[in-house]
């Protein structure tokens, strides 16, 4: 087990500007999935870097993150996550619409 969680990170930021930095400041913590919606895999270390970084740029009376934690990053966290429509791909897959 490599000791890390999966976590789906969303946000809602109220200034442009904020929002820029945010999303520069989650790129160094995980992956876009959609709009202002990340996945990350972190340790309990990245967790609370990740943390700390997102309470120091949001306007806490303004803005919003929710982080939801889905376990263990293992092959299982896949099956937690559902799309409907467009969505991306696994880098190793070939790049095609999924319509369920």
């Amino acid at each position: 087990m490599s000791g890390r969680n999966c976590y789906v990170v969303s946000y809602d930021i109220m200034d442009q500007k904020r929002l820029q930095k945010v999303h520069r400041t989650m790129k160094g913590f995980g992956e876009p999935i959609h709009n202002s919606v990340f996945r990350c895999d972190l340790t309990a270390k990245g967790r609370v870097e990740m943390l700390a970084a997102l309470t120091d740029l949001i306007k806490h009376d303004l803005d919003r993150v929710m982080i939801v934690d889905l376990g263990p990053s293992d092959g299982r966290v896949n099956q937690k996550i559902e799309f409907l429509g467009v969505h991306a791909m696994d880098p190793d897959s070939p790049q095609r619409a999924i319509i369920v």
